[in-house]
């Protein structure tokens, strides 16, 4: 591989204190080839940018995934280095990202911020805590940071994602994506600095639609966890229901509508943990049959 193979892009959105020197320190590190993917900013940013020789590009419409998804349509490098623009990460590092590609190792690379520690308030932390654990659970690969904005992936890999998310959700996508298609993926340890200015993150509104996307994604990878926790919620609402309906017949007080209630919460709930057992049977035989497919294509040639 040569660094001209190497495109290194920047989604960006109001970046002016910090592009220019990302883009210079990129360049210092031999990447010539950057493009930056500007979410029309109201400052200075795409103007430095152009006058540090890079690619610019105006994003349509709003939100970091859909800058990812537009800029993806537009390259067709053998490697993709995605970075913020906000200064947190260091291009110093990113040979660290690439060198699991080059050596054949993975196909996506994610840089973990929290191998130092990194720059992290402690709500921040506990929220990514939190989401990395769901993503452990519903896709059955266990990584510390699916949330990072510096990461690497080969061309194949790119054209493999079906991207559709808008906004911050764009990289938990693009790590579920790769377990679904099959993308190898690999973490590299990365520092993690303090955001220069107000951060675009909102942590409870972002967080949330993270969390609601790892959910609702997993049901056609994991049936098991996107039905059982349904059930799981229906059965937990019978058996309290249920405990008060008892306690109140103890007492002499019948509750009939609550205990006919009682009963169909509990039966729901067993009925979604049956579909999740359904669903997971399918899915795996649907991946044994992709995988025999594959072997015989392999062995034809």
């Amino acid at each position: 591989m040569k660094d001209e193979d190497v495109c290194i892009l920047i989604p960006t959105l109001d970046e002016e204190e910090t592009i220019g020197g990302i883009i210079r320190e990129f360049k210092s590190e031999g990447f010539e080839n950057i493009f930056v993917i500007d979410g029309n900013s109201e400052d200075s940013t795409r103007k430095i940018a152009k006058r540090e020789g890079t690619r610019v590009e105006a994003q349509r419409g709003k939100g970091k995934g859909t800058a990812v998804k537009q800029a993806f349509e537009l390259m067709d490098d053998e490697i993709i280095v995605m970075i913020d623009g906000d200064g947190t990460y260091s291009p110093s590092e990113v040979r660290k990202l690439l060198a699991p590609i080059i050596n054949g190792e993975a196909e996506h690379v994610i840089g973990n911020r929290f191998a130092y520690g990194g720059a992290f308030a402690k709500l921040h932390r506990i929220g990514n805590w939190v989401l990395n654990n769901i993503f452990g659970f519903g896709y059955g690969v266990r990584l510390n940071d699916i949330l990072s904005g510096y990461r690497a992936l080969t061309r194949d890999a790119m054209k493999k994602m079906n991207l559709e998310k808008k906004g911050f959700e764009i990289e938990a996508e693009m790590a579920i994506e790769s377990v679904k298609k099959g993308i190898r993926i690999k973490e590299v340890p990365i520092k993690y600095e303090k955001r220069r200015g107000k951060s675009k993150l909102n942590f409870v509104r972002d967080g949330s639609k993270i969390a609601y996307t790892l959910y609702v994604l997993a049901r056609t990878h994991n049936p098991i966890f996107y039905f059982g926790i349904i059930g799981s919620l229906f059965i937990a609402v019978g058996i309290l229901s249920g405990i008060y309906v008892v306690l109140e017949w103890l007492k002499g007080i019948t509750h009939v509508p609550l205990a006919v209630l009682t009963s169909l919460m509990i039966i729901s709930g067993v009925q979604f943990l049956i579909f999740g057992l359904f669903g997971d049977l399918i899915v795996t035989l649907q991946k044994e049959a992709i995988e025999a497919l594959r072997s015989k294509g392999e062995g034809k040639k």
